[in-house]
């Protein structure tokens, strides 16, 4: 997991790597992680969540909270449970582990609620984009992550428009998750993912020639300074380390 890596301009959106793409999209979903004192964790954050190709993206709606976005790679996840308690709203819950340069350093524990509905929808989808994620793991130890080059750009439609008539994604929730996140708010980099995602060599995408573009500086977590843009974080646990479905209850 990294801390304030995934958000852009402010939080006005986030960025993603180039071949990610966004699976589902949904708002009015609040946060809590426990058992780890950094400063930015404390307190329920209350955002919007993107489960994409790669990973889960929280971003936080409140943007002067020392947290602005959190994301995960399905290989620092571990102990995943969906939770339908008799009394309470369905959530799930479980642990992760920092990436190397992530902002943070150890593991804690995260709960997520879903306000209008689709936990166990939005949880039953993203294990199966982790067993994806986890088949295509390479067969040798991942390469060291670096730090992208160049700018980011505007996400071209195929990273955030719905999947529809995809065979590789016909397991996807589209009738309880049916929205797309608006076009201006999601951007790319240049750099592919550090990690292996649902589909194998996925394709590229070049900005157009005329895309205005932004040479991003290399960020990093400040409080003083807590409107960071996007930086990638050092290489993730390796696959063999990850556990994603150590637990599971549906």
């Amino acid at each position: 997991m990294a801390l304030n890596t995934a958000h852009a301009f402010n939080g006005a959106g986030i960025i993603l790597y180039n071949g990610e793409r966004i699976l589902l999209y949904a708002k009015d979903v609040r946060l809590a992680i426990s058992e780890n004192s950094v400063a930015a964790f404390k307190g329920e954050k209350k955002g919007e969540i993107y489960l994409t190709s790669h990973r889960i993206i929280f971003t936080n709606s409140h943007q002067s909270d020392l947290l602005k976005s959190f994301s995960v790679p399905f290989n620092c996840m571990r102990e995943f449970e969906l939770e339908q308690p008799i009394f309470g709203a369905n959530h799930l819950k479980g642990k992760v582990v920092a990436e190397n340069g992530g902002n943070w350093v150890g593991t804690a524990k995260f709960k997520l609620w879903f306000y209008s509905g689709g936990a166990i929808e939005f949880g039953q989808a993203m294990m199966k984009a982790g067993q994806l994620a986890l088949s295509n793991r390479a067969p040798r130890p991942q390469p060291p992550q670096y730090t992208p080059q160049g700018n980011i750009f505007q996400a071209p439609p195929p990273a955030y428009g719905l999947v529809c008539g995809d065979p590789n994604y016909g397991w996807l929730p589209y009738s309880t998750f049916p929205s797309a996140p608006p076009a201006s708010s999601v951007y790319m980099t240049d750099a592919p993912p550090p990690y292996p995602g649902l589909i194998p060599n996925t394709p590229m995408y070049t900005p157009p020639e005329n895309a205005a573009t932004q040479q991003m500086p290399a960020a990093y977590y400040d409080p003083n300074k807590p409107n960071t843009a996007y930086a990638a974080a050092s290489a993730p646990p390796a696959y063999e380390e990850a556990n994603l479905y150590e637990k599971k209850r549906l």
